[in-house]
């Protein structure tokens, strides 16, 4: 809040929807950003950004009023008006999750061949990316049939 004279203004904000991993693939650790408008006036809304070095921009103030949010080209970033929402990822199913709905879509077990052989390529897809996050981490990776030394 700021003061003026005996009245106290509220700061009014245009916000940013930041991934701090943004050069490794969206990982989902988003924080919003706040940047402080500084001026309003019938064509544009200026603001000083937060991060960084604090200089100042401005955006069109009938687009961003209309759609909530601008793109601005400049920076390449998005701002909105109000706090955008943090996007959630998807958690994924564990490899047993998908074994037992592979396993529930087998054709002797009432499912159809269709279904079993998806069900079977996602459990063989996560179960080769499981195995592959184990072996990136350190980890022994146990030996395939064919690799197997006797």
């Amino acid at each position: 809040m700021t003061a003026h004279g005996d009245d106290l203004v509220a700061t009014q904000y245009l916000y940013e929807l930041w991934d701090a991993n943004w050069d490794d693939g969206p990982l989902g650790n988003y924080t919003i950003l706040e940047h402080p408008i500084t001026k309003k006036t019938p064509k544009r809304i200026y603001f000083t950004y937060s991060t960084g070095v604090h200089r100042a921009g401005y955006v069109d103030r009938q687009k961003i009023e209309a759609d909530g949010e601008i793109y601005h080209g400049y920076t390449m970033r998005r701002l909105h008006l109000a706090p955008p929402e943090i996007p959630q990822q998807a958690k994924r199913p564990s490899v047993a999750d998908l074994r037992k709905a592979m396993a529930d879509a087998h054709p002797d077990r009432g499912g159809t061949d269709e279904a079993f052989i998806a069900a079977r390529a996602r459990y063989e897809r996560a179960r080769s990316t499981d195995s592959l996050r184990t072996t990136r981490a350190g980890h022994q990776q146990e030996p395939t049939e064919g690799e197997r030394v006797t």
